[in-house]
């Protein structure tokens, strides 16, 4: 079989073993990147084709006779047409799991960034305002105590949970959002009262059509002034003029941000606008060494169980 790797550059800085993988395959392939318009001629032939961010369409699967198996490097899959790959009976996989602590590990340190004002008071350090000061400290930005605060989570999957879990240790009390699909229990509340009850409000749901934009205007307008919004899941979720006029109008007290809406961003309006209460950081939650290794030897568990018949994280 043939094996290509669209986008292998976006999982790893040559510190993650393939050799496994490699040896499934009579022959692989592997891209750096790959651009819209070199999908179709780099696929051609293959057999599987393994793609993190690169987007399938109905058209590129119709074009590739005899391809078995999609194998998508991430836990999110909306740059494949699910829909399509149902109707032409081509199998999806995905990776789910792999990286839970380092995504726990990112959203608290969102969280204690924007608690403790930290990026405001490491520039002060910098720009010699400590040096001028008639006290031994700095006291020009507030810090806000976790212990007794409570946490709001929408999506409350194997990253929500987690988070949740985490949070314990803070003192956070914990909310759950009812589910959108509408698989609830006694312990969830609807997402406006979450909203107007939480101090943190962290996202950990998948990007669809019924969650994009989910976080706008009128959420805003619910939540505390004194609260944060941390977005680890997908930029779409959130509207981004929407927080930008927000975080202006001082509507909520901060946000911080793993993911945006167009990535790698063009012109974005929430990184021109620098603002001092809000924090992006570029897709990284999920990005340590462990993380990454883990989720290469999924995929390859994907595809020994494709291969033998059985039936491992495919999209139904």
């Amino acid at each position: 079989m043939k094996c290509v790797f669209l986008d292998k550059g976006s999982l790893d800085r040559g510190d993650i073993n393939f050799d496994s993988l490699k040896s499934k395959f009579t022959t692989w392939v592997e891209y750096e990147s790959t651009q819209s318009d070199e999908v179709n001629a780099r696929i051609k032939d293959a057999d599987i084709i393994i793609t993190n961010k690169v987007q399938i369409t109905e058209a590129l699967m119709v074009s590739v006779n005899q391809l078995k198996l999609i194998c998508v490097a991430a836990t999110g899959t909306n740059n494949i047409d699910i829909a399509a790959a149902r109707k032409l009976k081509l199998p999806v996989c995905n990776v789910t799991g792999y990286a839970t602590h380092s995504v726990v590990q990112h959203v608290f340190s969102l969280i204690l960034a924007l608690a403790n004002n930290l990026i405001n008071y490491h520039h002060l350090v910098s720009e010699g305002e400590w040096d001028k000061s008639k006290h031994f400290c700095l006291l020009n930005y507030p810090i806000t105590e976790l212990h007794g605060k409570t946490l709001g989570i929408i999506g409350y999957g194997e990253l929500g949970k987690a988070v949740a879990k985490a949070a314990q240790a803070f003192g956070l009390n914990i909310l759950i959002a009812e589910s959108l699909s509408g698989h609830n229990s006694e312990n969830r509340i609807p997402l406006p009262a979450l909203l107007k009850q939480s101090d943190i409000v962290s996202l950990h749901c998948p990007l669809t059509p019924q969650t994009s934009n989910l976080i706008d205007k009128n959420s805003f307008e619910l939540m505390k002034p004194t609260s944060f919004l941390i977005n680890a899941a997908r930029g779409g979720i959130v509207n981004e003029a929407d927080l930008l006029e927000a975080l202006k109008q001082k509507k909520i007290a901060g946000a911080a941000l793993d993911v945006l809406s167009q990535e790698p961003p063009q012109a974005n309006i929430l990184i021109n606008a620098k603002l001092p209460n809000l924090i992006i950081t570029p897709h990284i939650a999920w990005a340590n060494s462990t993380s990454r290794q883990n989720l290469v030897n999924e995929i390859e568990k994907n595809i020994e169980a494709f291969v033998q018949g059985e039936e491992r994280n495919l999209i139904k």
